[in-house]
Order: C-alpha cells, then sequence, then structure tokens
C-alpha cells in the first residue's frame, strides 16, 4: 500500500486527507510529465508565440483567481527580466470589477490564464472582457481541465492557444497543489520558450523529491507548536510565493491559523507588529546576491528580536547568517535562478499546511464542510460591461 507524506492510504482516507498528501507528494513527477507536454506540443506553441511576439508593444498579462493569480505573480517579474517585455499579473476578480483600469491601454495583450478547472466565473469573464475591450487580444490558457468552459471556448479560436497539464494535476482536493505549480511549470516554459530548460526542471524535480521525504517528519513535528500567526515573506517573485503560501495554511486550517504575507522590506512598514510569541515567520531566501542582502538583513533583524516563537529561514545557499538560526536548505540549488526556487520552497509551505490543520483536527481534501468556501467558487454575479 502507497504512503504520502508519512501516512497510508487507509490513515489518509480516515483523516479525509488522501488527495490532498497525494497531490501535494506527486508534484516532481506531474512537472516532468508537464514539460513532456510542453515539448511534444512546441512546433504549435512556437508558431503561435511567434505571431504574438511580433508585436514589439505587446503587454502580457497574467490572471487567475486566488492561486492562479499567485502563479502569475510569483512568475512575472523573474519574466519581465528574462524576456525583456511587460508582463503583469493582474487577478481575475480584479480584471472582472475594474477592466475599464486594467485594459485602458489598448495595446496589442497576451492575456495568460492559469485555471485548475477553467469554470470559474471570473477566469471565463476576464476573457471576454479583454476581448471587449482591446483591439488586439490573444490568449493563453493554462488549465488542468479538458471540460472546462475556458479550455473548450479556446478551441479553434486562432488567437487562442490552449495547453491541458496532465490529468492528475486536476487535484481533487480542495487547495490546489499540483494544479499551481505544473500550470506555473508550463507559463515559465511557453513565456520563455527561447531558452530550453529542461536541466533545470530536472534538477528542480530531483531536489523537490528529497525535499518531500527529508522535511516531512521535522514539519510534522513544527506543526504541533502552539502557532497561531505564520507570516511568509519574500521579495520579488517570491512574494508571490509567499501570498500563495499563506492562503494554503488559511484554506487548510480554515482559518484558524491567522497566515499572511509580505516582503522582507515592506514588512518593517506596518505589518510587523502583527508578531508576537504565538508567530512563526518563514523568510524565503533569494539567490540573487544583491536581493539576497534585503532578505538577510530582516532575517537578522527578526532573530535579534526574540519576539516570534521562531523564525525559518528557506534558503539554497548556506552562510553564517542563515545558519545563526533555524534554517531549511534547498540542496542542489546554490546556483539556482529565484524563479527556479519556486517549485522547491513551495513544498515547504505545503507540508507545513497540510500537518497544521491535522493537528488542529481538521480535513484537509474538504476543511470547509459547511460549504462557505467552495473548491470552484460559487455565488459571483457577472453583471454587463458596456465599454
Amino acid at each position: 500500500m502507497n504512503q504520502y507524506l508519512g501516512y497510508s492510504e487507509q490513515e489518509l482516507e480516515q483523516l479525509s486527507a488522501f488527495w490532498t498528501a497525494k497531490e501535494v507528494e506527486q508534484q516532481p513527477s506531474c512537472w516532468r510529465k508537464t514539460q513532456a507536454t510542453f515539448r511534444e506540443c512546441f512546433p504549435a506553441i512556437e508558431a503561435f508565440m511567434d505571431k504574438v511576439l511580433a508585436h514589439q508593444d505587446l503587454r502580457i498579462v497574467m490572471t487567475g483567481a486566488g492561486t492562479s493569480a499567485f502563479a502569475g505573480r510569483a512568475l512575472a517579474p523573474a519574466l519581465a527580466e528574462k524576456t525583456g517585455r511587460r508582463v503583469e499579473a493582474v487577478a481575475t476578480t480584479d480584471l472582472v470589477s475594474n477592466p475599464y483600469q486594467y485594459f485602458a491601454e489598448d495595446l496589442p495583450t497576451l492575456l495568460v490564464s492559469f485555471a485548475r478547472s477553467g469554470n470559474s466565473p471570473e477566469s471565463v469573464a476576464a476573457v471576454e472582457l479583454a476581448n471587449q475591450c482591446l483591439t488586439n487580444c490573444y490568449h493563453l490558457v493554462l488549465t488542468c481541465n479538458g471540460n472546462g468552459k475556458l479550455y473548450n471556448n479556446s478551441v479553434g479560436d486562432s488567437r487562442c492557444f490552449a495547453l491541458l497539464m496532465p490529468e492528475e494535476t486536476n487535484d481533487q482536493s480542495f487547495a490546489m497543489t499540483s494544479s499551481f505549480s505544473s500550470m506555473m511549470l508550463a507559463a515559465f516554459s511557453v513565456i520563455d520558450l527561447k531558452n530550453d530548460h529542461s536541466k533545470e526542471i530536472e534538477r528542480f524535480c530531483l531536489c523537490s523529491e528529497g525535499l518531500v521525504k527529508e522535511i516531512n517528519i521535522p514539519f510534522s513535528n513544527i506543526a504541533t507548536l502552539d502557532i497561531s500567526r505564520v507570516i511568509y515573506l519574500g521579495s520579488g517573485g517570491l512574494q508571490g510565493l509567499a501570498q500563495e503560501s499563506a492562503l494554503k495554511l488559511l484554506e487548510l486550517t480554515a482559518g484558524k491559523v491567522v497566515a499572511t504575507y509580505d516582503s522582507p522590506l515592506g514588512f518593517r512598514h506596518g505589518p510587523k507588529s502583527i508578531v508576537d510569541s504565538e508567530t512563526l515567520i518563514v523568510v524565503y531566501i533569494s539567490n540573487d546576491p544583491y536581493t539576497r542582502q534585503y532578505d538577510l538583513d530582516l532575517l537578522s533583524e527578526l532573530r535579534r528580536d526574540k519576539i516570534a516563537s521562531k523564525v525559518i529561514a528557506v534558503t539554497a545557499q548556506l552562510d553564517e547568517q542563515v545558519t545563526n538560526g533555524d534554517y531549511w536548505h534547498v540542496p542542489a540549488m546554490e546556483t539556482a535562478t529565484d524563479i527556479e526556487l519556486l517549485f522547491p520552497y513551495i513544498i515547504f509551505a505545503q507540508i507545513y499546511a497540510f500537518h497544521r490543520a491535522l493537528a488542529l483536527g481538521n480535513t484537509p481534501d474538504n476543511p470547509c464542510p459547511t460549504g462557505e468556501v467552495n473548491r470552484v467558487v460559487q455565488g459571483v454575479t457577472i453583471h454587463n460591461f458596456n465599454k
């Protein structure tokens, strides 16, 4: 019988945690399959992207709702740097309510839609509003559900390219895990398609497989600590990852643990007031030598304050500032870019959220059984927009 995150399938079924555990642990396998899908579809992707990238004034907008939005937030800064293009992350939940503001510039635009199900009302409406507001709009749809509205609406449209993730990424659990990271990988590969990232992808797949085994027991122990607040901090795209990390904990604990996020520099400007003796702080440390200085400055400051219950650095590079306190090391990634670090780093947050939920008596596969929050959002009315 298989085990996932230290539990047998039978135990996980009893805990209503099977899908969450399986979908967290399967991610490196999903990433390899996602990359294989990308390579298989490469000629068609290249033809589509060549047409899109021919526009020198192209604007790339990465969008989605909730976790899907944070995939774009995590990627946008690094992709702008890598491609030399204007890349922005704007959630569908912002686009739909304020299209006249976010689509005010009538520029050639590539709307990159991240969607696990492709059935969220905002995801479908964002595409329609973009077409309504913009003269020249293209669509890259990254989704895990071949039966979703977003995927089916894009079929046969020359201005759309839909890339379907491996079937197992269509998470059955409440919280997005495999879907989040696999769509993020697909976007990374497609937007920067002129560079072959196969070696880098295999490196963080191997690293992440080892991490799941290494950190599972220690993090299950940390999850039993009496922590009521958790703060995730990261710079650049790692701030988008920090936002997703906080959401995972909020979702799986059904809000029993307050979780938030910020950048290391931004945290000093008021949000630091939240820290108390029941607070856990996780700092995602950048590999960029310039950015890393700011991350380490705040890490040292938080440790000197001695207010938080625990301050943990998550890092791929070791030095005295990191090792002078609690830290988790991501091996064999010392030379990785921050966009590569997104993948092993998210494993830490997902595993902690899973074990913290169990420690609190929650059921991770369905942490809100009374239905106030749903796997696919409900209760959204899309109103007519007249340009």
